[in-house]
């Protein structure tokens, strides 16, 4: 495959950046799009020239440091991370127009890479539990009712890559809130804190920069662990009831 790719270039947070041209050739459709770039940053390397910058740990779809805006849409056209799309989604001759997260609360550091820390604050704002130290306790010890359990487990799939930021048209971090706080809300562990968690997070949220939700659903549309939009129903519902509790 022969690939041409319009790239975000930013020398730093402080440059100016703009869209540049690179051609890829001998693309195989098996590559992931990672694996891709990572042929481009070859290309770069051997002719003397910087290569792009983009984040990437896992590259298995874990980790959610790999997102990218592809053709204008968060991780590109499949509904899955970036490091999980592969070449076979596009066409030989195609043009790829990359570009880094767009949202105010995650300022683009270097080329495609963002800096995300705000989500790394709004959970220290609430994501954690009251425990008891010392040994783990038994599982069964704790009865949840099964589908309080699988909801939990189903919405912790969240990975903070903030492709629904990215797609939001307010850049707001609902849906990514939204699944901390019904994660923890569902079981009996998050209880004790659930009415200042949800304060906590959501004060923060707003202090990041973030905007507000219209239900408009294009984070669902574009998560790639397929995060349900009711898990924003769920953060309002809380929300309410912490302030008649007078939080």
């Amino acid at each position: 495959m022969h690939i041409t790719l319009e790239i975000w270039r930013q020398a730093d947070a402080s440059s100016e950046g703009e869209m540049r041209t690179y051609q890829v050739d001998d693309v195989s459709p098996d590559m992931s799009f990672l694996e891709m770039l990572d042929v481009l940053n070859e290309q770069l390397n051997a002719a003397g020239e910087e290569p792009v910058a983009f984040d990437s740990d896992c590259r298995e779809g874990i980790c959610g440091m790999c997102g990218l805006m592809i053709n204008g849409e968060p991780h590109g056209p499949e509904v899955t991370t970036t490091c999980q799309l592969h070449m076979r989604s596009f066409q030989d001759g195609d043009t790829i127009t990359i570009e880094p997260w767009r949202a105010g609360a995650f300022p683009v550091m270097k080329d495609l890479c963002v800096d995300r820390g705000a989500f790394d604050r709004i959970i220290q704002q609430g994501g954690y539990i009251s425990v008891n130290t010392g040994s783990a306790p038994e599982a069964h010890s704790v009865p949840v009712p099964r589908d309080d359990a699988m909801r939990a487990f189903n919405v912790a799939t969240c990975i903070g890559c903030g492709a629904c930021v990215a797609a939001c048209p307010n850049g707001s971090a609902s849906l990514f809130m939204g699944a901390k706080i019904t994660h923890l809300g569902e079981l009996p562990q998050g209880q004790p804190e659930r009415d200042s968690r949800v304060v906590n997070m959501v004060a923060q949220h707003d202090h990041e920069g973030f905007g507000g939700c219209t239900n408009i659903g294009e984070c669902t549309a574009a998560c790639p662990k397929e995060i349900p939009l009711d898990v924003i129903s769920q953060l309002n519902k809380d929300l309410r009831t912490a302030m008649r509790h007078g939080h």
